[in-house]
């Protein structure tokens, strides 16, 4: 571990790969894998005020607002202060990474450019685990059996909004959103980008810029 605390986020549009990017530098840096799904899951467990306002929105198939995710991960990251982190899905909007500014620095922003045929593909191929969180992709990660959970047996469903006629909507409204939070981050010069269609390929430059920043635990071949 460095002595000066990381705090690093990973940006991408939705089938980016941006969950298995962070995993790997999680795995290979021993940095806490934030995820804003993960901890909006959390929170609608536990109930409490935000949970059950997060809830209204996602019964009604409705986008969880900013104000709503903000509260949720400023929670969290106020835990965190004196931890290496890596965001995941957080910040998606220009109000979310100025909330963010408000209690840390980043040290380094990683922005995935896949191309969008590519996103579609990925995205109409996509199955989750409601409970979990856990993305199966039926071309190159598909599930044991086919429509079930590998853990739980449990059923895997489709996301409306990673039906195929959805897609080319969603991946707009990413773009609208994201250009903003990336144009700040470029101008402050802690931008990274990386371009490609396959994750393996595009994974060892993303591990040779952390090297530079934090000493690994784990080398790039064990990932």
């Amino acid at each position: 571990m460095a002595s000066k605390v990381l705090r690093a986020v990973v940006l991408g549009p939705p089938g980016s790969g941006k969950g298995t990017v962070c995993e790997r530098i999680a795995r290979s840096f021993g940095l806490q894998h934030l995820s804003s799904g993960q901890f909006l899951r959390e929170s609608l467990r536990r109930g409490g005020e935000v949970g059950v306002l997060a809830k209204q929105y996602l019964e009604r198939g409705l986008l969880v607002p900013d104000h709503v995710i903000t509260r949720v991960m400023m929670t969290e990251l106020e835990k965190r202060r004196a931890e290496h982190w890596l965001l995941d899905g957080f910040p998606r909007t220009l109000g979310q990474a100025e909330a963010l500014d408000r209690i840390c620095e980043l040290d380094l922003v990683i922005s995935l450019n896949i191309p969008f045929e590519t996103l579609k593909d990925r995205l109409s191929a996509r199955w989750i685990h409601p409970a979990s969180g856990r993305v199966y992709n039926m071309e190159f990660n598909p599930p044991h059996v086919h429509g079930v959970d590998d853990l739980t047996g449990e059923p895997l469903v489709q996301r409306e909004d990673d039906k195929p006629e959805a897609v080319a909507a969603r991946l707009r409204k990413y773009k609208d959103a994201a250009k903003p939070v990336i144009e700040l981050y470029k101008s402050r010069g802690i931008l990274h980008s990386f371009s490609g269609t396959e994750t393996n390929k595009i994974w060892p430059y993303v591990y040779a810029l952390l090297s530079n920043r934090i000493p690994p635990v784990h080398s790039e071949e064990e990932n």
